[in-house]
């Protein structure tokens, strides 16, 4: 059995429409009542924004003390990118405020550009993030309206691969392997900029962490099946 107290490593494939928090909480509450107990120490190990679903890890009780360590693994995902029209948030959260030509775009100019966004890059954090400004997350500031200047981030795409390329619905999805750190709204913002048009992500699933992948995830369903 099990010591969830003294320390455990879950992982769960976090449902569409939760965040991060949701699932810890939920899975804290359901862990408490199961064990019979008040308090039980649950963190989790690299957030995912509440439109992606994939790997989440987990931990309980002392093994809380290898966040650090397992949110460093490499990541990998599998997004879909609208191009030729862009959202504040990068995402679906907010509404479309500007749209661009699509036509001058092709198969080979997006594989061309996508090789230009392998290996040591920099990157812009959305202002729709969790990233601290003035002690301040940057989207608690950025829903109340207010300009976010975020510094750019050093980061490391091991690998993108183009997996489908629509030019009837101007949609791509790709493959990424990158470190800790990236995000892939912010790509895909930078990827429709590269192809002289905007993009934003309107679907997100993260199927690695490290060597936890998605197929070895439980879902919710199976935690309130125990």
């Amino acid at each position: 059995m099990v010591d969830y107290e003294a320390g455990a490593v879950l992982c769960y494939d976090k449902p569409y429409g939760w965040t991060s928090f949701n699932l810890v909480s939920k899975v804290r509450r359901t862990l408490c009542q199961k064990l019979g107990v008040k308090k039980l120490k649950v963190g989790h190990a690299g957030t995912l924004d509440p439109l992606a679903t994939g790997v989440m890890i987990l931990c309980t009780g002392h093994a809380t003390k290898r966040i650090s360590e397992l949110q460093a693994g490499v990541k990998e995902y599998v997004a879909t990118l609208q191009l030729g029209a862009t959202t504040p948030s990068f995402d679906l959260e907010k509404p479309i405020d500007a749209t661009y030509p699509t036509s001058h775009i092709t198969r080979q100019r997006v594989e061309e550009v996508l090789t230009t966004f392998v290996g040591r890059i920099e990157q812009v954090p959305p202002a729709f993030s969790a990233v601290k400004v003035d002690g301040k997350r940057a989207y608690d500031l950025a829903r109340q309206g207010k300009q976010v200047e975020l510094k750019p981030k050093v980061l490391v795409i091991d690998a993108i691969e183009l997996i489908r390329f629509d030019d009837t619905q101007m949609q791509m999805e790709i493959r990424v392997v990158c470190s800790k750190g990236t995000y892939i709204r912010a790509l895909a913002r930078d990827i429709g900029t590269a192809l002289q048009s905007g993009a934003h992500l309107i679907a997100l699933r993260r199927t690695r962490v490290g060597d936890i992948r998605v197929e070895d995830c439980q879902t919710i369903e199976n935690l309130d099946s125990k």
